[in-house]
């Protein structure tokens, strides 16, 4: 990444944020826990000014590019249509898991925590979204775990894949390493809870099904035994 000579002051992050909370409640264990959390939003910001602060034009463009490609989740869209046309039913059923993790992260991530915390971006100024957590690294890992939840081989090239576009937002500026650890792990949890719940219905509409028609298929009691049964005895 090329230096930044006019990049702002490094916004104040969810764990500085956290720690201020903490000190003010007093309590030595407290105190404890508010320390380490500012010693990881410095370890947070020094990385960031790290990676800003190194030239890397032969890396610049590529990333950019691979940033650009996972903006509203299209490079995930894209592999999850190649799944449902190339990968047969298996690949049909990754394909609409992942996507549906994607909406749940999704929805989460910008509905829910981004408006909880109003981190600015690192080096863009003028935009209006949020930085913590990285909506990008939540949506990557969330599609690569539903995934990887059946298909675990494919599952792990997908997390990296998933973490190198993570590490792209960090090297365009548009994130903190941070932010994208978060999403990351927002991204990896909710995905497996989305394909471990889609997995449990589909199984009980399979039991369900199944009841059905071993139901259906149960031998009935011979129609002339019954009207036997009923007839009125004679003698």
């Amino acid at each position: 990444m090329a230096r930044r000579d006019n990049a702002r002051e490094p916004a104040v992050g969810a764990a500085e944020v956290l720690a201020d909370e903490l000190a003010r409640g007093g309590g030595p264990a407290r105190q404890r826990f508010a320390r380490r959390l500012r010693e990881l939003g410095a370890v947070d910001k020094a990385v960031y000014s790290a990676v800003a602060a190194t030239p890397t034009p032969s890396l610049d463009e590529p990333l950019r590019r691979l940033s650009n490609a996972a903006n509203n989740s299209g490079l995930w869209f894209a592999i999850a249509a190649g799944l449902g046309v190339a990968g047969g039913k298996a690949g049909r059923h990754a394909a609409i898991r992942g996507t549906v993790a994607i909406g749940v992260t999704s929805a989460l991530v910008n509905l829910a925590v981004k408006s909880a915390w109003s981190r600015q971006r690192p080096d863009r100024a003028g935009a209006t979204s949020t930085s913590f957590p990285s909506g990008h690294a939540a949506s990557g890992f969330a599609f690569a775990a539903a995934i990887g939840r059946d298909q675990p081989w494919l599952g792990l090239g997908l997390r990296f894949l998933a973490a190198t576009v993570a590490y792209s937002r960090v090297h365009t500026g548009v994130h903190y390493p941070g932010d994208i650890v978060v999403g990351a792990l927002i991204g990896e949890g909710t995905g497996q809870a989305v394909a471990g719940l889609m997995d449990r219905l589909a199984q009980d509409r399979k039991s369900a099904r199944s009841g059905r028609d071993a139901r259906r298929d149960e031998p009935g009691e011979p129609p002339d035994a019954a009207d036997a049964e009923g007839a009125p005895e004679t003698g």
